[in-house]
């Protein structure tokens, strides 16, 4: 009887392991080039390309961005929307081998940094900065004190949850904030304010990806043929001219709290690869392999890349064009196996 039981137990367990494999979570946060996974969700896109492979995708909007990559990589989630440096110096620094499964566009002017009173750059300096810590704004905020003879040691960084980010623009005390629309659209409004620099100075620099857990990819790579075909079929819709474009970017204008004007602004800011093929020519590119060394080099000249690390090449990149870092501890992989399945319409 005891034998039974657990027999019974044991194949109770195996069901329900078996069930849960059929069943991925995919979680992303309020950023331009990630609403489209809040219309595909809605749309019913996502649910006919999960049926098509016979799984279940759940999609998830997480508030705050880096709790959903934290989220991500503790593995509550399979798949996560996040920024190239971002993967760099959270799951993959973390230990977490992940995969760049769709590489979705660039910041062209959707980060920026803004001054409250000031409209130069270089006003800002001895000023607190209000930002996401060690995010793109954080990059984003190095690059600018660069360029105007600045460097960290001249202000402070003070670390605010995106969540918070708009609240605490409007108290008397902040006076500087480096952010991402649209956030940064609706900060910028305010009286006063002045973007000062953007993301549209150093493009090509800061890269919105779909990432996802390798080990998953690999033992379910119905997974990553679903997520890619709901993708460019979103995409497809969203970028026509047409009333199904126009209803495809009205939903996720509000859904992002702004209207069509203000989020088709936010898209002019945004270098989208609508087509795989123009995803492709970014990933294929020695330009990646460039950028992502210079992320790996001001991420561990910042401490992202972890105490122990010795250099900036700790954390092994995958790319096509070339590796770039440690070999034996490959973290972060561009794949482009499934955006090229895409471009030969093969999914």
């Amino acid at each position: 009887m005891k034998r039974f039981s657990a027999l019974l137990l044991s194949s109770m367990l195996l069901s329900t392991a078996a069930q849960a494999q059929d069943s991925f979570k995919v979680c992303w946060s309020i950023y331009a080039g990630w609403m489209p996974w809040a219309y595909g969700a809605e749309s019913g896109i996502v649910k006919k390309w999960a049926d098509k492979y016979d799984i279940n995708i759940d999609v998830v909007q997480i508030n705050d961005y880096i709790e959903s990559i934290n989220q991500y990589t503790v593995g509550e989630f399979d798949a996560c929307t996040m920024t190239n440096m971002d993967a760099l110096t959270i799951p993959a620094a973390g230990g977490v081998d992940s995969t760049a499964l769709i590489v979705g566009d660039f910041s062209n002017g959707n980060d920026g940094i803004v001054l409250k009173g000031e409209s130069e750059l270089a006003a800002i300096k001895g000023q607190n900065v209000n930002l996401v810590e060690l995010s793109v704004s954080h990059y984003l905020l190095a690059r600018a004190l660069d360029s105007v003879g600045l460097s960290e040691a001249d202000v402070q960084v003070v670390n605010t949850s995106d969540a918070d980010m708009v609240a605490v623009y409007g108290t008397d005390d902040v006076t500087s904030v480096a952010t991402w629309n649209p956030l940064l659209s609706e900060i910028s409004q305010q009286p006063s304010s002045t973007v000062v620099f953007n993301s549209a100075q150093i493009p090509g620099e800061i890269i919105d990806l779909l990432v996802i857990n390798t080990d998953t990819l690999a033992a379910h790579p119905e997974l990553g043929k679903a997520l890619t075909g709901a993708w460019y079929e979103i995409m497809a819709t969203m970028s026509i001219d047409s009333e199904q474009g126009v209803a495809a970017r009205s939903y996720m204008a509000e859904a992002s709290g702004t209207d069509l004007a203000g989020y088709e602004a936010q898209l002019a800011a945004t270098e989208m690869f609508y087509t795989p093929a123009a995803a492709l020519e970014l990933t294929n590119s020695p330009q990646l392999k460039q950028t992502m060394q210079y992320v790996a080099e001001f991420s561990f000249d910042h401490g992202l890349l972890g105490d122990g690390a010795p250099d900036a090449g700790f954390i092994g990149v995958q790319m096509p064009a070339g590796d770039y870092g440690d070999s034996s501890n490959l973290k972060l992989r561009f794949d482009p196996t499934y955006m090229q399945m895409a471009a030969d319409n093969q999914l």
